[in-house]
């Protein structure tokens, strides 16, 4: 989501029961849509004070300072000053690119990013190439395992003597 539209979210737009996120207030005419949350996201927002309507009651300037506040931290700390170029929309570009790499659908990015106009999606996704990189890799013997495996991020790649093969990126 665009940071206007994460700093705009509504309580009443957070499902911490079922892990979902509702985003009606869009940002450059773009489409509603629902996110699922991950457990460690619902638990970190179901700490959060909820006395206010918003759940980031927090102006735009103040998250953009503690924003490069944290990323100048981390840049030191790492040695890594390529890391004070990361903003926000570059979360949003890596994100696109990293569901059209997983999916091969730029349709689906395009909903994905709420967006109207493919040509916009297209600026968004990036091509990448990880055929160089090194996999984890897993196997399954019954189907409540590699229902597992998938949900914690491995992808089928072929069953071989009854035993299915999955991998994920290191």
């Amino acid at each position: 989501m665009h940071i206007s539209e994460a700093r705009n979210l509504k309580w009443i737009g957070i499902d911490l029961g079922n892990s979902r996120v509702t985003l009606n207030n869009l940002e450059k005419n773009g489409k509603p849509r629902v996110f699922k949350i991950s457990p460690k996201l619902t638990a970190m927002l179901n700490a959060l004070p909820k006395e206010k309507e918003g759940s980031f009651n927090s102006c735009h300037a103040n998250i953009y300072r503690d924003f490069q506040s944290q990323r100048k931290t981390i840049a030191a700390k790492l040695q890594n000053p390529r890391l004070l170029r990361i903003t926000f929309h570059t979360f949003r570009h890596w994100k696109a690119t990293m569901e059209y790499h997983k999916t091969k659908n730029i349709l689906h990015v395009m909903q994905f990013l709420g967006q109207r106009n493919i040509k916009n999606t297209l600026v968004y996704t990036q091509p990448i190439n990880f055929e160089n990189d090194y996999y984890h890799s897993a196997t399954a013997n019954t189907v409540q395992e590699a229902a597992k495996l998938i949900e914690t991020g491995f992808e089928y790649v072929c069953t071989h003597t009854d035993i299915m093969l999955f991998r994920k990126h290191k």
